[in-house]
């Protein structure tokens, strides 16, 4: 993969691999700690590539990695967990779960089926945020329904963005616009930074750009995962931590 790439493009490509009709690539479906307690649907495919992105080698190759589920199917396999667990938090994790159109409905459609049936559940979308930047009209959908998106934020600048992505840093702005386009159709949503990457300076000097956008909420601040490979994959575009 050439670095750096455009993301847009990128996109429209994965999709084309993880998506199947409306049926879309995971890899496996899971109870994890954070958030108090969540289950995860890990997914395949990002328009990114992030260097400290503990899912790197399946996102590069999503056409090698995962299975194919419906909305209904994976919705099946994310309940039964929550039940199990006696948990009422999901998110679908380790990949990008918009990358377009057909992407967005299946999400919309697994949302909605997972309410259907635990009205309660509190849903967070992780998404890096750059098609919802480009379609207004996914984040009034979402808008429609219940849900908290946790947009993460991958540079404070251009330079850090494009080193940490992958993608061309002139991107760097359309992932601060989805969240601005969310609040703005009253979406919960707020950033989210890796601390051990941005370190004191690149968190205020994106606060500062985060004003400018007129995007409200405190930054969420996450820690890094120090795999081999990620290290490696740090050093390799020159990433101090």
């Amino acid at each position: 993969m050439f670095l750096p790439f455009n993301p847009v493009e990128r996109a429209e490509k994965v999709e084309n691999f993880v998506m199947k009709d409306l049926e879309r690539k995971y890899y496996r479906f899971r109870y994890a700690r954070y958030y108090g307690g969540i289950v995860t649907a890990d997914a395949v495919g990002c328009c990114f590539l992030c260097a400290y992105c503990w899912n790197y080698l399946r996102n590069l190759n999503p056409e090698k990695f995962g299975e194919f589920y419906s909305p209904e199917k994976a919705s099946e396999k994310i309940l039964q967990i929550m039940r199990k667990k006696s948990v009422n938090k999901v998110r679908v994790s380790g990949a990008e779960p918009i990358l377009g159109e057909k992407s967005f409905e299946h999400f919309c459609k697994l949302v909605e089926k997972i309410f259907e049936e635990e009205p309660s559940t509190e849903f967070i979308l992780e998404t890096n945020g750059l098609i919802l930047s480009l379609n207004e009209k996914f984040c009034k959908k979402l808008a429609e329904y219940p849900i908290l998106v946790r947009v993460s934020i991958k540079g404070w600048n251009e330079k850090s963005f494009e080193k940490i992505s992958g993608a061309e840093g002139k991107f760097f702005s359309y992932t601060l616009k989805a969240i601005k386009n969310l609040q703005d159709y009253g979406v919960e949503a707020w950033p989210a930074v890796m601390q051990d990457i941005f370190g004191y300076e690149g968190i205020k000097t994106l606060e500062k750009k985060l004003k400018e956008f007129g995007i409200k909420g405190e930054i969420e601040i996450e820690y890094l995962e120090k795999y081999p490979f990620v290290l490696r994959n740090l050093e390799k575009r020159g990433i101090k931590i």
